[in-house]
């Protein structure tokens, strides 16, 4: 589809910076559900086209300028003195972010929206951080984790770490902030380099304050700290899967001990998350060494069945429900090395999530993309590089009609992707056991 790099008309419009402030609050509810429709122009365009029969064809070039216009008044809205018409302005880009690749357009804005997020962090209230945290982690997964990416990050990495490290700051802007420094370390840093491991460093600082006492206590956490320990948590593991053998043989020693006397958190998610860690860890250990055995094995597979049939009544049904599902995951994988398989469909492809570190990297970047992943899955290069899935697919409405293929077909392809993917995890283990 062609792409105009600029709209038809300049980003500076009477009444949008300073002088909106009841207009441009009121109206950015309508901006954001305008940019989403525009946004969504492509599939449209494609039934459209399908079903005509020589009607009016949708002009696809002044859509997207269209779309550009309305975000850049969302731009020019981040400057406002307003803090209800950022924060309203935010919301808009970040729902724009997710559900839409538009990497031509953010080139030539990423400066200015690099410094309007900075201004917001560093000045904003609570909720207004925590979105510009979101936003810039979105900024960083659209323009591809290149140069551009690593440029930005580095320049608002301080502040993302002031308000991380900050205990008088916003609880929601601290787990913001969290999930910012893991994701865009992770699509912007070199694997194993120096970025890496200070932002490793950081996010066990804020973690390892849910760790066991020497007494093999675990401390009475604060309001709103374990949803904290769960994001930095979850954040550092996502890093960890880039880690060179000799760094996590480090961390395994250091942490799964550790982690294994989290399991007894009061908190459900932070629970969960710390499940999930131990099979991450563990899988990643087998990775490395074939050999590799999880230090008191026994207790711990002990506390996982208590954990994967807890009936406790004093818990939430649906709480219970999701740590039972997962902790039997978890259990099945520490007890036989089994992985329930999971397909992802998007388009005409699919992404199998056949191991927990590949879980892990899905999950994070499902939770900040959220119903738009599977259009990233689809179109943005970044998440194709990382899931193996090659360019993006160019495919007509005839194309498709021609390409269904029949259950012996797909018994056979898959079986076929199944071969492949287990080769590929046996030479992983080759090169981390070459590192070794």
């Amino acid at each position: 589809m062609p792409r105009s790099k600029k709209g038809k008309r300049g980003s500076s419009k009477p009444g949008v910076k300073n002088g909106m402030k009841g207009e441009s609050a009121a109206s950015d509810e309508e901006l954001t559900s305008d940019i989403l429709s525009h946004c969504s122009s492509a599939s449209e365009t494609a039934s459209v086209l399908e079903e005509g029969t020589g009607g009016e064809q949708v002009d696809e070039q002044t859509a997207q300028e269209e779309t550009e216009d309305k975000l850049k008044q969302c731009i020019d809205n981040l400057m406002d003195r307003s803090a209800k018409t950022r924060l309203a302005a935010l919301e808009s880009l970040q729902q724009a972010f997710s559900s839409r690749v538009l990497y031509d357009f953010l080139t030539g804005q990423r400066l200015t929206v690099c410094d309007c997020l900075e201004r917001s962090l560093k000045k904003g209230g609570g909720a207004e951080q925590a979105a510009a945290a979101t936003v810039f982690t979105l900024l960083c997964i659209q323009l591809g984790g290149g140069d551009e990416a690593e440029e930005g990050f580095k320049s608002l990495r301080p502040i993302l770490t002031s308000i991380l490290n900050d205990n008088s700051a916003n609880i929601a802007a601290r787990q913001s902030c969290a999930m910012t420094l893991g994701m865009c370390c992770y699509v912007s840093t070199a694997e194993g380099g120096e970025d890496l491991v200070k932002i490793l460093a950081l996010l066990e600082s804020v973690f390892t304050s849910s760790y066991p006492n020497r007494e093999g206590t675990l401390p009475s956490p604060k309001p709103g700290m374990p949803g904290l320990h769960t994001a930095a948590l979850q954040a550092w593991s996502l890093l960890v899967t880039l880690c060179p053998a000799s760094k996590l043989t480090e961390l395994l020693e250091l942490h799964l001990p550790k982690l294994q006397a989290c399991l007894q958190s009061s908190d459900v998610n932070y629970r969960i998350a710390v499940g999930e860690t131990i099979a991450l860890l563990v899988e990643l250990g087998r990775d490395i060494d074939e050999e590799f055995e999880v230090e008191d094995s026994e207790g711990l597979c002990e506390c996982l069945k208590s954990l994967a049939t807890d009936g406790n009544k004093h818990r939430a049904k649906n709480d219970r429900r999701k740590q039972r599902s997962i902790f039997r995951e978890v259990l099945h994988y520490i007890e036989n090395e089994d992985f329930t398989e999971e397909r992802i469909r998007f388009g005409m492809e699919s992404v199998y999530i056949d191991g927990w570190m590949r879980k892990r990297i899905y999950d994070a970047f499902k939770e900040i993309l959220e119903s738009g992943v599977r259009h990233h899955l689809q179109y943005n290069q970044l998440l194709r590089d990382i899931f193996g899935l090659g360019p993006p697919l160019i495919l007509d409405a005839a194309t498709i009609k021609g390409n269904k293929i029949s259950r012996v077909e797909k018994h056979l392809f898959n079986s076929a992707a199944f071969k492949a993917r287990t080769k590929l995890r046996n030479k992983v283990r080759d090169k981390r056991a070459d590192v070794m």
